[in-house]
């Protein structure tokens, strides 16, 4: 299978670019992914949507979830063009926008990581990296009503609020998680993470926020055996969603050395919860498999190890330290659907037994997982192969798969107001160049 590669002499242009950049510039139903997906009635102005990410391509698609067809495709970037002239006429952020193409976007800008609809299904919220920004998207028009930059130069996933009143993002290297207003983008506050602010879910019926950090990814420091200061802080914490103090920080390293994973990373990937919230579900950095933290004690209590396809792969071919990346449990606590990112496939666990489901290989490298407002599937994104399927947690089987754009990687429960109709927008990635000089999208 084709595998991306990140080689040491990219790393060291991208050091230098961003030493010169920087010299001249003087410089709630399913508990694994709190998105709105709820079997609660929705009002008659609105029917449920699924909104798919097409980070690459900077558009979202939005799905039926009925028929788990195609309704439309936003554009997310319509003001490429403004945001190009800006980034072009700043030598660091110019240095930082082709680090990310080059690195963390396998040579492709990133638009649209992570989004999330309004309730009232108007208004889509969206985190662009290579924008450094989240911006409110008004749905009908296709236009920007509100634009947030983030402390840093990239933002990261988000996560909403129970409620649907508020969103944090992650600026990836500002080292901090903004708390939003989803209406008009204000900032609400920020809370201090770790090195790359990754994932986090509202628990507690919104009074707290589960956040994770990863370190520096896409360095050549990445290696699980050094001293974890080369890699970063790394943190699991609970912050208080009102307050953002941090309440409490896990030791992994600690947990993971008396589970006799001491070669094991710290890195936290994505994660998913129990009904209860009293387990935590999560994917290490290089590890295949997840393990099972105990919330009260903070012990690894659980190791599910899973099949690796590719066991002589080089460290530093692994898409941004990923062996598994996407992980959501059932409703009913019964089932986890894993994303086997490096392997080519996806699974479904059984939750109590932890025995391990048929290998589903429905496309390429699988990116994220959610699922469905009902509880019954689970939506898995083959980033690889610009699709999306959904998996049956009963049987552990592929039910349908449908094309979305290029390199599809966060899905998201939501409604859509009833009187939009859709169009499709062009799905074709914006122009990549290595010459600062022409920034337009091609017309098609």
């Amino acid at each position: 299978m084709p595998v991306p590669s990140r080689p040491v002499r990219a790393l060291a242009a991208f050091a230098a670019a961003l030493l010169s950049g920087a010299l001249a510039a003087g410089a709630v139903a399913a508990p694994a992914d709190a998105d709105g997906g709820s079997t609660a009635p929705i009002g008659d102005d609105v029917r449920r949507a699924v909104y798919v990410g097409d980070n690459w391509a900077g558009t979202a698609t939005v799905l039926a979830p009925g028929s788990f067809r195609p309704i439309g495709r936003l554009d997310i970037v319509p003001d490429y063009t403004e945001r190009m002239t800006e980034i072009a006429a700043n030598p660091y952020r110019l240095a930082f926008f082709l680090g990310i193409r080059a690195l963390i976007g396998e040579g492709n800008d990133q638009f649209v990581d992570d989004m999330y609809a309004s309730r009232d299904g108007r208004l889509l919220v969206v985190s662009r990296p290579s924008f450094a920004d989240v911006v409110g998207l008004d749905i009908a028009s296709g236009e920007i009503v509100w634009r947030f930059p983030v402390e840093g130069v990239r933002s990261d996933h988000m996560a909403v609020s129970p409620d649907g009143t508020r969103v944090v993002v992650s600026a990836s290297t500002g080292n901090v998680v903004h708390l939003l207003r989803m209406r008009d983008g204000k900032e609400l506050g920020r809370f201090r993470s770790g090195g790359s602010p990754h994932e986090s879910i509202f628990i507690d019926g919104g009074k707290r926020i589960l956040h994770a950090s990863i370190g520096t990814v896409y360095s050549p420091f990445d290696d699980p055996n050094l001293p974890d200061p080369l890699e970063d802080d790394r943190v699991l914490q609970i912050v208080n969603a009102k307050t953002l103090e941090i309440e409490r920080r896990y030791d992994l390293r600690g947990a993971l050395d008396a589970r006799g994973l001491d070669d094991v990373s710290i890195a936290v990937r994505p994660m998913t919860l129990s009904p209860d919230e009293q387990t935590f579900y999560f994917q290490l950095s290089f590890f295949h498999g997840f393990v099972a933290m105990d919330r009260r004690s903070g012990d690894i209590v659980r190791v599910k190890r899973l099949p690796n396809r590719i066991p002589n792969l080089p460290r530093q071919q692994y898409l941004l330290d990923s062996a598994h990346h996407g992980i959501a449990m059932n409703p009913a606590g019964t089932k986890i659907c894993v994303a086997g990112t490096m392997s080519d496939y996806a699974t479904v666990v059984d939750a109590r037994t932890f025995r391990t489901g048929r290998l589903l290989n429905g496309g390429l490298k699988p990116y994220w997982v959610t699922p469905s407002w009902d509880g019954k599937y689970c939506y898995i994104s083959w980033s690889g192969s610009d699709t999306v399927s959904r998996i049956s947690y009963r049987t552990g089987r592929i039910v349908d798969t449908t094309r979305v754009g290029d390199h599809p990687q966060r899905v998201r429960n939501g409604v859509l107001a009833r009187d939009i109709r859709l169009g499709f927008a062009d799905s074709s990635s914006p122009l990549r160049t290595s010459a600062p000089t022409v920034w337009e999208r091609p017309s098609r």
